[in-house]
């Protein structure tokens, strides 16, 4: 790896809760020797507009190389491009089960099986609520395949004051889970009693 950056795929989907994937990129953006390649479904542009009020170039613009959805064709799509592993987020049911099913129907979920195939990390930040029992055999399915399912769940033992915080709160676990340094939320140190 020496001679190469580190690399993450980023997806965001059409699922709610696209702040998680801009808070990512932008967290991730100005860490040196860290390389995101972005991908964003059609159906997450609507979601980003109404939920954070960004355009799509504006997302894009937080990523150092942007894939279209539809090119399969892209890098990411072979396993001889050597990236780190990969982040969905938000992810949605139907790009949980394209993922769960192998189905490699757009550049989003061939990412995420070649991700699976060479044994790479993949983390589905997962949102629905509640869970049908599709949802959760597909989440079962992913695991069993060495997904991890992430679903972004706010922790209140840091009694945080803002929805940033609790956005950056779940930031900052998916960016250890690859084992980059940060200072994007505080630690636990355990409880005072």
């Amino acid at each position: 790896m020496a001679d190469r950056p580190q690399r993450l795929v980023i997806a965001i989907t059409g699922a709610t809760g696209a702040v998680y994937g801009v808070r990512l990129l932008q967290h991730l953006r100005n860490i040196a020797g860290l390389e995101t390649h972005l991908v964003v479904s059609d159906a997450a542009v609507l979601t980003l507009h109404q939920e954070t009020g960004m355009q799509r170039k504006e997302v894009e613009a937080l990523a150092h190389v942007v894939h279209k959805q539809n090119n399969i064709g892209a890098s990411i799509a072979s396993g001889s491009f050597q990236a780190d592993g990969m982040v969905i987020a938000p992810c949605s049911m139907k790009t949980l089960a394209s993922v769960a099913h192998g189905l490699s129907d757009n550049l989003i979920a061939r990412a995420a099986d070649v991700m699976l195939k060479e044994r790479r990390r993949l983390i589905l930040m997962v949102r629905e609520t509640p869970f049908n029992l599709a949802h959760l055999r597909n989440m079962t399915a992913v695991t069993e395949m060495g997904g991890i399912i992430f679903p972004p769940l706010p922790g209140f033992y840091q009694q945080p004051k803002t929805i940033d915080e609790m956005v950056d709160h779940s930031v900052a676990r998916v960016i250890d889970l690859f084992g980059i340094c940060h200072n994007l939320a505080p630690r636990w140190n355990g409880m005072n009693p």
